[in-house]
């Protein structure tokens, strides 16, 4: 039989393969995440008919070539543009995460570890993150028992991110608060009887919310002196805590002492309960001390007794001024120090969550708290071409693309970063995979061709005998 008619057909099998590729990545076109792949060719075999010789120096003869003839083609290699980044596709979604860079996720069936760059997530039944495809686990490393605010790099393991314990944020008691503001000497609520008035919310332990009235109260505007007394202490809905009958110096004391000794302008000594003594430079208005003792803070004191879900608050006037305001004080009690910490809360409910650039998972709460559920690790591969297609966008390793440690890494340590509310999209391009299909199909054709040609050289072979 002629060789050329084996050779029309091992190319009609090669171009069919390469049509076979084509296909696929025109089916995947809109896969999520899906690496286009590409083939090449190379010839078969050579049958030789006669063996190269070298030249004779004693006779002068050159040399031959060798007479070779080909047997036809095969696919040399099927390629995957597996580091070609694709285009974002927005979906708004807070769990699809794409990844910039030549990263993959880590998922699991629970049995072996897979790699894939579908970013499309939810929570699933049990609150672990996982692949909205498969329902594969998405691998990360869990937060550090020993610091709630790290993360302990280890062999990864299923990101649990919804449980019980993560969907509320304790309560704290306020322990830190600070007034911040101007007091106007010639303001006239500063002046009267009942004082210009600070309201303080806190909160106790169990998160209830509670406020102390503060009043401001000139001594002698001139030389710079106040004093601050603690009028009362009102729950959520405006009652006293203090119970009838009681002194609320026997409960709740304001600079640790049982009373102060000041003298107004134009009058006589007197004690007033629960007040601190409040002074400012006469020269230029800057806060010089507070309290019996001095210095920048008083304490507002629970009897733990009558309140054992109190905390003592220190309170801060170092941000307070005494300065002309056109006869208005703006002296205002905020809680929290300087920084907000230690400003209290009430029991936080879960409102979202948020997937940060570099794989970090946090919990965010109505009562302003975040915290740290863990961090999405990601694998790398000396040659991520090597890697096999397990289909459901999923890779494994091979030998040739390297292995897997177990832990992963950080996506910002080589350059890479997460998005969240986007996805990446097949990186297809049909403009070429169009291409390369007509150039396949005229390749076909043309060995097609190969074996009608041979056909018929046949046939005027078999006619001879006629």
């Amino acid at each position: 039989m002629m060789r050329a008619l084996y050779s029309g057909v091992a190319g009609l099998k090669t171009h069919q393969t390469r049509m076979d590729v084509i296909g696929n990545n025109i089916a995947n076109v809109n896969t999520t995440a899906y690496k286009s792949q590409s083939m090449v060719f190379s010839d078969l075999m050579y049958q030789t008919t006669q063996a190269a010789s070298g030249a004779n120096a004693t006779t002068g003869v050159g040399g031959i070539n060798a007479r070779q003839i080909g047997l036809g083609s095969k696919t040399g290699a099927i390629k995957t543009a597996i580091t070609t980044q694709g285009a974002a596709q927005s979906t708004n979604d807070p769990f699809d995460v794409m990844i910039t860079g030549e990263s993959f996720f880590i998922v699991s069936n629970g049995i072996e570890n897979f790699f894939t760059r579908d970013g499309s997530f939810y929570i699933d039944g049990a609150g672990n993150l996982a692949m909205t495809s498969n329902g594969y686990n998405v691998m990360g490393w869990q937060v550090d028992p020993a610091d709630p605010t790290a993360i302990k790099q280890d062999t990864v393991s299923a990101l649990r991110v919804m449980t019980l314990e993560n969907m509320t944020y304790p309560a704290a008691a306020t322990t830190s608060a600070r007034i911040a503001g101007i007091i106007d000497k010639k303001d006239n609520d500063v002046n009267s009887t009942d004082g210009k008035i600070m309201n303080l919310e806190f909160y106790d332990n169990k998160g209830y919310k509670y406020t102390a009235r503060l009043s401001v109260h000139a001594i002698n505007g001139d030389t710079g002196e106040f004093y601050v007394k603690l009028d009362d202490v009102l729950d959520s809905d405006g009652t006293s805590i203090v119970p009838e009958g009681t002194d609320i110096k026997d409960l709740i004391t304001f600079n640790g002492t049982a009373g102060a000794t000041f003298t107004p302008p134009g009058g006589t000594e007197q004690t007033v309960q629960n007040a601190a003594l409040l002074k400012y430079d006469a020269s230029n208005g800057n806060f010089s001390y507070v309290g019996a003792a001095g210095g920048t803070a008083v304490t507002l004191a629970f009897d733990t007794t009558a309140f054992p879900s109190f905390q003592n608050i220190s309170i801060d006037f170092s941000a307070t001024t005494n300065v002309n305001n056109n006869e208005y004080s703006t002296a205002t009690a905020i809680r929290g120090d300087s920084e907000g910490r230690n400003a209290g809360r009430k029991v936080g409910e879960m409102s979202g969550i948020d997937i940060q650039k570099d794989g970090m998972i946090y919990a965010t709460y109505d009562n302003g708290q975040k915290r740290l559920l863990g961090q999405i690790a990601v694998a790398t591969f000396a040659n991520a071409s090597g890697l096999a297609k397990e289909g459901d966008n999923l890779y494994s390793a091979t030998m040739n693309s390297g292995e897997f440690d177990g832990i992963g890494t950080d996506i910002t340590s080589g350059g890479g970063y997460m998005n969240t509310g986007v996805l990446e999209m097949s990186n297809v391009d049909l403009a070429a995979e169009f291409t390369e299909m007509i150039t396949t199909q005229r390749g076909f054709q043309a060995n097609s061709r190969i074996i009608t040609v041979s056909d018929t050289l046949l046939e005027e072979l078999t006619n001879l005998k006629r």
